[in-house]
């Protein structure tokens, strides 16, 4: 028996183009897209992948040297499966190395009938390209004849396909229409972006806030702001979710919800440092110029804390949690209270008049179970299962059960504000990002997902003062409780924490500061795109007229 009839390259070759077309034809049907555009998604790069494996006779040296696009192609089969559709986006690629290793591996864990389908498609297809170089098997004359005459027939029939159907505007559809070379572009994106973020200390080096006090306040002052994580105002009690998810909250008569905010994106790698730094969504690049919130407190005299209950990393949050004077990463494993007793200890230890918190939280960050003790486990059964329809109903109980808990961490944060006698105090909360639960019968599940959706979108956000600030700042409070359905994004956060503490700055906008009476009604809500653009939120980004009619029915009109 020869070693060609033993080892069939063909079959090799045309293996290789099947597993690559899987994810084509997938985002063919979920992306929904005019026929022209949905035929020349397919010929496109079948006409590449056909070519591709006539260039070379050595069938298993072809199908390694593509090794990028058969990770593209698992990677986008697994997000398929996660969000349900749209094509790999530049923040998904950011999220793998922003990432630690324990989230991920709980994700994976409970998304293993994906995982488990990639692998059984893609391992063997490799397995026997080794094996194929390893015996140097070879593909015929006339099988590459064969590959090169369907490629060229695919590639001519989509580039024909394509301009004939769309009559301009090609160039923004192969970028955003036709995989990989969408995914190819969005990888080059996260590699820029990867690349400013590692520059930000020479960039900003030289940025100054040229901070000033409207008012002195001669008591001590205590700010806190409190980073949620992954929670959706749809599920808490004190927006009118029917389960008591806010018990502790809602007994309270001395905080302000504010019942309209949106994010300006569903990453966390990108929406945090949004909430942290003075840049509005439409001068997105000028984050990597600016330093941000703990250094414009520094400037005005503050002694600045970061404490955070994730771990670093690697990303924009690092670089600008790091500006403040004592930076502390808890032990991975502990629940967001631990936090309470850092802060505990560096009120008592500092002796300093004026202190800043920025709390970065775990919140409800899937895996929800492992976010709250047992005691908090108040909707059963909760437990840790894979991501299935058939399993919602337990995944939305430990996500309610999260909250639950949110809801004691944040009552206990103000009770130990409270207790800080003769202190002038306020703490601010407001999520990063929402999270999708299967809503409405579709599969839509976690957050950075390539289109947003509402309850990624619509976050929960409260703020509470002291005795002392509520009688020395009266208008702040007032204007807090005034804005209580304010249109805010989390552009909001930074410009608020700096009015709440009295700052003047040229980069201050007051009229998108929660505390202040001039808030604009009039401003247009604004989402930060995949490509960092600043985007309407619309049909574009997910929000169809479902989505709008969500958003009304919680009281957040969209234009």
């Amino acid at each position: 028996m020869t070693i060609t009839s033993k080892y069939s390259a063909t079959k090799l070759s045309v293996a290789f183009v099947a597993a690559l077309m899987l994810p084509v034809i997938a985002l063919a049907y979920t992306e929904q897209n005019p026929f022209w555009v949905t035929l020349s998604s397919i010929l496109l790069p079948l006409g590449g992948y056909s070519l591709w494996t006539a260039l070379s006779a050595r069938s298993g040296r072809m199908v390694w040297a593509a090794g990028v696009f058969v990770f593209l192609s698992a990677f986008q089969i697994v997000l398929l499966y996660l969000f349900g559709d749209s094509v790999i986006a530049t923040d998904m690629f950011l999220n793998l190395i922003t990432t630690n290793a324990g989230e991920a591996s709980e994700l994976l864990s409970n998304i293993f009938p994906s995982v488990i389908f990639v692998c059984l498609v893609y391992i063997p297809l490799l397995w026997k390209a080794s094996v194929h170089l390893a015996h140097k098997v070879e593909l015929s004359d006339r099988a590459r004849r064969g590959f090169a005459t369907t490629g060229f027939i695919a590639l001519v029939a989509g580039v024909a396909t394509l301009n004939i159907g769309e009559r301009g505007g090609a160039r923004e559809i192969l970028r955003d229409e036709v995989f990989p070379i969408n995914a190819c572009y969005n990888f080059g994106l996260s590699i820029s972006e990867a690349i400013k973020i590692n520059n930000f200390e020479r960039t900003s080096k030289d940025f100054v806030y040229n901070v000033s006090r409207e008012r002195a306040v001669p008591q001590r002052e205590i700010y806190v702001l409190v980073i949620g994580e992954a929670s959706r105002a749809a599920n808490w009690q004190l927006y009118g979710y029917e389960r008591r998810t806010n018990p502790k909250l809602m007994a309270r008569d001395d905080i302000f919800p504010f019942r309209a905010m949106t994010t300006l994106s569903n990453t966390t790698h990108k929406s945090v440092p949004l909430m942290l730094s003075s840049v509005a969504a439409t001068e997105h690049d000028m984050i990597y110029r600016r330093n941000g919130l703990p250094a414009m407190f520094n400037e005005a005299g503050f002694e600045t804390y970061f404490i955070s209950n994730q771990s670093p990393q690697g990303a924009m949050i690092d670089y600008l949690a790091a500006d403040a004077n004592n930076v502390i990463y808890l032990d991975a494993g502990q629940y967001d209270a631990a936090m309470i007793k850092a802060m505990e200890s560096a009120i008592k230890d500092n002796p300093a008049q004026k202190l800043l918190f920025v709390l970065h939280t775990y919140g409800s960050h899937y895996s929800y179970r492992h976010r709250y003790p047992r005691e908090f486990a108040r909707y059963t059964p909760d437990n840790d299962v894979a991501i299935s329809k058939k399993n919602i109903e337990q995944m939305r109980n430990a996500y309610d059960n999260s909250i639950l808990y949110t809801d004691y961490f944040l009552n206990e944060v103000i009770e130990m504000l409270g207790a800080q006698q003769d202190a002038c105090c306020a703490m601010f909360y407001c999520s990063d990002h929402g999270e999708d639960l299967m809503d409405n019968g579709n599969g839509n599940f976690l957050h950075s997902s390539p289109k947003t959706t509402y309850y990624q979108t619509h976050v929960a956000s409260l703020a509470w003062f002291s005795p002392l600030y509520r009688n020395l700042f009266a208008d702040k409070v007032e204007a807090a409780r005034k804005n209580a359905f304010a249109p805010s994004t989390t552009h909001s956060v930074f410009h608020t924490m700096a009015d709440i503490a009295s700052m003047q700055s040229p980069y201050m906008e007051y009229s998108v500061s929660l505390v202040n009476d001039g808030f604009d009604y009039s401003a247009k809500r604004l989402y930060v795109d995949d490509h960092n653009n600043a985007v309407a939120l619309d049909r574009n980004i997910g929000i169809d007229a479902m989505q709008r009619d969500l958003f009304r029915k919680a009281g957040v009109p969209m234009p």
